[in-house]
C-alpha cells in the first residue's frame, strides 16, 4: 500500500477523530472498543478497491453533486424487475432509456421466506438471497452502473435483525454475550413499563412491542414483527459490528445507503423510543465513519414522520447527519389533494419545505414500495371543519372508487376496525383511474387518467430535490391483483403495487398511441427538460403562489434572474389562473408557445411549465 494512500486515510481520520471519539465515549465510555472501531475503519479503507477510491476522490472534489437537477431515481425489486441481480445488469439499457441514473434496489440481503417483512428481517448482512444472486454479482452490477454513471442505493436495516440471524439464534440458546445485543427480559416487569409509553407500529397485525419466547423463558423487544428483534445500541459491540456491515456493503460498490427505520434505533425506558438524542449521535457518527472510509457514499434517512421530526435528521451545517431524507408528508398530502381537488393544505406543506435551507435535499416520490399512510396536518384541516377519522375514511373510500367522481382502484392495508384507521395501496396509474378507464373502454376517461399521471409527475419534477419513480410508473403499470391467489402474499395488500414488471407493457412504450407510449414519452420529455435546465436544481428558490382557484396549484422557481412558473390542475375541468404574473412573456417549455400569464387557462388534469423570456 502506497504512502499516499495511507496518508489519505490518516488525513480523513484526523479531520473527524476528536469529535468521533467524544461522541463514542459519551455513549459508551469504552476506549478499547473505540480503538477497535478505528482499526476496523482502517482495514475497510485498505480493502476498498481502487476504482471506488477514485470515485470517492471525484465526489470529494464535488461534494454537492447530488444537489444538481440531472438526477432521476427508480425504486425496484430485483426479482420483480428482472429476476436476478444479473438480470438487472442486462436491463440497464432500459433503465438508461428511462433517463434514470439512480437505482434503489429494494431489500436483497438474506432472509427467511415467510417471515422476511419484504426483506426487512435480515438473516445475514453479508449474503444475498440465493434466488437473487451473490455478492460477486452485486459487485459486477455496481461496476456496470458506475461505467454508465448510474448510482446504486440499497436498504440498510439498522434497527433489528431476523430472529434467524446468528446473533439471535445464539441469544435464544441462552448465550449472554448475544442476549445483550438485544433486549431480553425474564419477566414482564420492564416490558410492561415500556408498553406504557411506546406506541405500537402495527396494532392489528403485530400488536405490542415484545414477544414471549417460551423455549428460553424470556421476552424480547420486537417493535415491528415478532420475527424482527430490536438491536440494543447501548452495547458498543452492536454499534461496531453494524458499522462493519455498513462498510462491507459500501465496499461492494453501493453509492447510497438508505437507513431503514432510523428514528427507532435507541431505546429509553419511559419514552416513546422514537427520535431520541442518542439516535442523532449514532447517525452523526455514521456520517463521519463514511467520510473517513468511503466519502462518496451518501446516507438516506427513512423518517416516516411529520416535517418537524424529519428535518433534525439533516443535522446542522457544522455537524451534518443524513445527506438526504424522504419527503413523506408531501407524498401523502399530494394524494389528499387528488381526492379533494383542493390545494390549500398542499400549499401550506410545500411552503414549509421550501423555507428550509437549500442544503436540505429531499427525495420526492408519488408512489413507492410501501402503503400510503394518511399522516396529514389535521390541525390545519380542522380549521375547515375536517375531522381526522372521517377524512381518513373519505380518502380511503375515494381511492377504492367508492366516493365522489372516483375511478381509483386502491385497496386498504392494515385496517383497524377500532380506530377506523387504514393505509392505502395501489399503483400511481390505478389510483389515477387508468385501470378503471381501460376496463370500461371509455376513451375520454383514458385520456383524463393519462393526463393525471403525467401532471402528477410534472408536479413532482418541479419540487426541489431528487424525483424517484417506482418501477412501472414510467409506463403506467396497473395493479397486480394476482397476489390474492398467492397464500404467502394474500394477507398483505401492498403486493397490489409490488407486482412483477410487465415487460410486455414496456414494449408497448415503443408503440405510438398506446397508454404506455403516451406516458413514457411524455415523462421522457419532462425528464429531459428538467435535466437540461438548472432552474430545477436544489439551489433555486421555490415558493407557492396564489392562482385564484383552490384546485390549481402554482409553483415558482427562481435562480440567477431566471424564473419558472408551474401550474397544475387537480380538477376534472379547465381552470383559469388569475393574476399569476402581471407582465412579461413566458415560454411554454413543453409546447414551445409563448404566453402572457396575467390570466391563463390550464386544461383539466393538465399542467404548464412556463419560463420567463428575456
Amino acid at each position: 500500500m502506497s504512502q499516499k494512500t495511507i496518508d489519505e486515510f490518516e488525513q480523513r481520520l484526523k479531520k473527524h477523530h476528536d469529535e468521533l471519539r467524544w461522541l463514542y465515549m459519551e455513549l459508551y465510555d469504552n476506549g478499547s472498543m473505540f480503538f477497535e472501531l478505528v482499526e476496523r475503519l482502517r482495514q475497510f479503507y485498505l480493502e476498498r478497491r481502487e476504482g471506488l477510491k477514485e470515485i470517492d476522490r471525484q465526489k470529494e472534489r464535488d461534494p454537492h453533486w447530488y444537489r444538481r437537477n440531472d438526477l432521476l431515481g427508480m425504486m425496484l425489486y430485483i426479482d420483480n424487475f428482472a429476476g436476478t441481480i444479473n438480470g438487472v445488469r442486462e436491463k440497464l439499457p432500459y433503465i438508461e432509456s428511462s433517463n434514470v441514473n439512480y437505482i434503489h434496489l429494494m431489500p436483497f440481503l438474506d432472509t427467511v421466506p415467510g417471515r422476511s417483512d419484504g426483506g426487512y428481517a435480515v438473516k445475514d448482512f453479508r449474503k444475498i438471497q440465493e434466488k437473487l444472486g451473490t455478492m460477486e454479482d452485486l459487485e459486477e452490477l455496481t461496476k456496470a452502473c458506475h461505467e454508465k454513471g448510474i448510482q446504486v442505493c440499497m436498504d440498510f436495516v439498522m434497527n433489528h435483525t431476523s430472529e434467524d440471524h446468528e446473533w439471535a439464534v445464539r441469544a435464544r440458546n441462552g448465550e449472554g454475550e448475544y442476549m445483550s445485543r438485544y433486549f431480553f427480559f425474564d419477566s414482564w416487569d420492564i416490558p410492561g413499563i415500556y408498553e406504557k409509553t411506546v406506541p405500537q407500529v402495527f396494532p392489528t397485525t403485530a400488536p405490542g412491542n415484545f414477544t414471549w419466547l417460551p423455549e428460553c423463558g424470556h421476552y424480547v423487544m420486537t417493535t415491528f414483527y415478532p420475527y424482527q428483534w430490536d438491536l440494543n445500541y447501548r452495547n458498543p459491540r452492536v454499534f461496531n459490528e453494524m458499522m462493519a456491515n455498513f462498510l462491507y456493503l459500501a465496499n461492494r460498490g453501493i453509492d447510497i445507503i438508505r437507513i431503514d427505520a432510523v428514528p427507532y434505533i435507541w431505546k429509553e425506558l419511559g419514552t416513546q423510543c422514537r427520535n431520541l438524542k442518542q439516535v442523532h449521535t449514532i447517525v452523526r457518527m455514521m456520517r463521519m465513519i463514511g467520510e473517513i472510509v468511503c466519502p462518496s457514499v451518501l446516507l438516506l434517512g427513512e423518517v416516516v414522520m411529520e416535517p418537524e421530526k424529519v428535518v433534525p435528521y439533516f443535522g446542522t451545517t457544522e455537524k451534518p447527519e443524513c445527506h438526504m431524507l424522504y419527503n413523506v408528508t408531501t407524498m401523502a398530502t399530494t394524494w389528499h389533494t387528488v381526492a379533494t381537488r383542493d390545494t390549500t393544505l398542499l400549499r401550506e406543506q410545500l411552503d414549509k419545505v421550501f423555507a428550509l435551507p437549500k442544503q436540505y435535499v429531499f427525495l420526492n416520490y408519488l408512489r413507492c414500495h410501501d402503503d400510503i399512510g394518511w399522516g396529514l396536518d389535521y390541525d390545519s384541516l380542522s380549521r375547515f371543519g375536517i375531522q381526522e377519522r372521517s377524512h381518513k375514511a373519505y380518502l380511503n373510500d375515494f381511492f377504492r372508487g367508492l366516493r365522489g367522481l372516483s375511478n381509483s382502484r386502491g385497496e386498504l392495508y392494515n385496517e383497524d376496525p377500532v380506530t377506523g384507521d387504514a393505509r392505502l395501496c395501489g399503483t400511481t396509474a390505478s389510483l389515477c383511474g387508468l385501470q378503471a378507464a381501460l376496463e370500461s373502454g371509455n376513451a375520454d376517461e383514458i385520456d383524463r387518467a393519462i393526463d393525471s399521471v403525467v401532471m402528477l409527475h410534472a408536479y413532482m419534477f418541479t419540487l426541489s430535490g431528487i424525483p424517484v419513480l417506482y418501477s412501472g410508473d414510467e409506463i403506467g403499470q396497473l395493479n397486480d391483483d394476482s397476489y390474492h391467489d398467492d397464500p404467502e402474499k394474500a394477507a398483505d395488500s401492498r403486493y397490489l403495487h409490488r407486482g412483477k414488471m410487465n415487460w410486455e407493457a414496456a414494449r408497448k412504450a415503443e408503440q405510438p398511441g398506446t397508454p404506455e407510449y403516451r406516458i413514457f414519452t411524455a415523462l421522457s420529455n419532462l425528464e429531459t427538460l428538467r435535466a437540461g435546465d438548472t432552474i430545477f436544481s436544489c439551489q433555486a428558490e421555490a415558493s407557492t403562489i396564489d392562482t385564484g382557484d383552490p384546485a390549481l396549484l402554482g409553483l415558482v422557481r427562481g435562480l440567477e434572474g431566471e424564473e419558472l412558473v408551474g401550474l397544475f390542475n387537480f380538477s376534472n375541468e379547465p381552470k383559469t389562473a388569475s393574476a399569476v404574473r402581471s407582465s412579461g412573456r413566458y415560454l411554454d417549455l413543453v409546447t414551445g408557445q409563448t404566453h402572457s400569464i396575467s390570466r391563463i387557462s390550464v386544461p383539466a388534469q393538465g399542467f404548464l411549465w412556463l419560463k420567463r423570456m428575456g
